[in-house]
């Protein structure tokens, strides 16, 4: 993976249109700024339960999209990267359809996990009380099969998402085939969907086990031998982020986007400094992506400290409800439809009060921090909370999840701060300092970022107080300042 800047987006979402036209864009609009492009559901169908994470058939391309040869053909000038759900598939599914019908029978009845598989001798309350729940009520939902029979299906997140028994031969191919179909169509890496929750073992939480980590291992190395990266997608205890970095070729930074938030609001560096330095250097960073802004990353577990504590977080949240003029309280938690509690609902634009300033440094602080930074497509245009799309859908995430088209990016491209965000995004793509090695040095508001390769080094200031931030770049025997109030046109 080159280390330049990355796009995030679902096809249709950014283009009202097909993935040619996204093609197009990428090399219009959007030319010479994204080395790769993480491509959200594409499969059929994208419209289900959850935003195309409920594949009914993982290996069709959702003709609304087009098919695979677009999708290798945006591969050739683009690193894909594409996501493989290893956690469930759709009720809708063939596969689940066979099985509503046939039962045991069905020869795909071994793909799916029932409960008794996992607790053959029942379900507990004990057992029941330690499983981890990314969402309020039962992860299991029960069916009706033939002969007036019924059978309790693992559904860690909606009930139409199946959960799938990875441990099965079944599991095991359903897996490697669209690996397969990957490899054949130029998808160079995966981002493992909710890998934390796809191993169950009786007596334990559920989630992120030693065995977890096993069955990701040994899915890497069937990725990797067909030339395919991996990404892991967990949110978890900061400390559990380290641990996992040090077994898998990439992890995300799930603590940068909250803490970003909280040093801006506070106008202290402290707890973002701490992070930075111990932070997994094999990492993707975001600050937005397709779903909430994660809290459980940075806060206390199980009677350990977080980078924040409660206090912190409660404080954090409630800022960014005020920010947003209360609209991310009407998506977030049990306001909305959603699959997960851990998690603010808002775009990163809203959440910081729609202060050009305040993202622009947020993203340069993105930029300067270890890893290969990606950017969401709403995030890329500064999208305003999408309130019309969260009233029709009731669905939270949709808050951030907006619809556009060629007409609406060319209108976005022409506010200041996507104009300052461009350069933002070339100055990262084209300075070998960032190659370099990383330092950094915080006095509570002030905060100074470096890279240093060979005799090149660029280094990012912030005065929080002061609203001041700028960038010292020294290059091929000569220096030059670039001023971020001055990209925006602020002073």
């Amino acid at each position: 993976m080159k280390n330049n800047v990355q796009l995030i987006t679902y096809i249709d979402r950014l283009t009202g249109s097909d993935t040619k036209t996204l093609n197009n864009i990428l090399n219009d609009q959007l030319a010479d700024l994204f080395s790769g492009i993480h491509l959200l559901p594409f499969y059929f169908p994208i419209d289900g339960s959850d935003a195309g994470f409920d594949p009914i058939d993982h290996t069709q391309v959702d003709s609304r999209l087009g098919n695979w040869n677009d999708i290798k053909a945006l591969g050739e000038g683009h690193e894909l990267m594409a996501d493989l759900i290893v956690n469930h598939m759709s009720a809708k599914s063939k596969e689940f359809k066979s099985v509503l019908q046939h039962g045991q029978k069905s020869p795909y009845w071994d793909l799916f996990l029932t409960k008794d598989k996992v607790f053959p001798d029942g379900l507990s309350k004990s057992d029941a009380d330690k499983i981890y729940r990314p969402r309020p009520g039962s992860c299991f939902t029960n069916f009706a099969l033939p002969n007036n029979e019924s059978a309790d299906f693992w559904t860690t997140f909606t009930d139409n998402q199946i959960d799938i028994d990875i441990t099965s031969e079944k599991g095991k191919e359903y897996l490697i085939r669209i690996l397969k179909t990957f490899s054949e169509n130029n998808i160079k890496m995966i981002r493992l969907d909710a890998a934390g929750y796809a191993l169950k073992k009786a007596g334990t939480s559920c989630f992120m086990l030693d065995e977890t980590f096993e069955f990701i291992d040994e899915l890497s190395k069937a990725a990797n031998d067909l030339g395919i990266e991996t990404l892991v997608e967990i949110h978890s205890y900061y400390q559990t982020q380290i641990e996992i970095a040090q077994r898998v070729d990439r992890v995300y930074d799930f603590a940068l986007p909250p803490l970003v938030l909280h040093s801006i609001f506070t106008k202290d560096f402290t707890a973002l400094a701490k992070w930075l330095n111990v932070s997994p250097k094999n990492c993707i960073t975001v600050l937005d992506t397709h779903d909430g802004i994660g809290i459980i990353d940075v806060g206390p577990m199980n009677g350990k400290p977080g980078l924040l504590s409660n206090h912190e977080i409660d404080n954090l949240v409630e800022t960014i409800h005020l920010n947003s003029a209360g609209e991310s309280q009407k998506a977030t938690g049990a306001a909305a439809s959603n699959v997960d509690l851990y998690q603010v609902n808002c775009t990163y634009y809203d959440a910081l009060g729609q202060s050009d300033f305040d993202y622009l440094v947020a993203r340069a602080i993105q930029f300067f921090a270890p890893g290969t930074p990606q950017v969401y497509y709403a995030g890329l245009l500064a999208e305003k909370n999408a309130m019309d799309l969260l009233s029709n859908s009731n669905v939270g995430r949709d808050i951030n999840r907006p619809y556009l088209d060629i007409t609406d990016i060319e209108e976005a491209l022409k506010k200041p701060f996507t104009i300052a965000m461009i350069e933002l995004i070339q100055l990262r793509n084209n300075c070998a300092a960032f190659n370099g090695e990383f330092s950094i040095v915080s006095e509570k508001s002030t905060l100074k970022m470096s890279w240093k390769y060979e005799q090149q080094n660029i280094t990012l200031m912030v005065d929080l107080v002061e609203n001041n931030a700028h960038i010292e770049i020294n290059e091929d025997n000569s220096s030059r300042t670039i001023s971020l109030n001055n990209l925006l046109n602020l002073s």
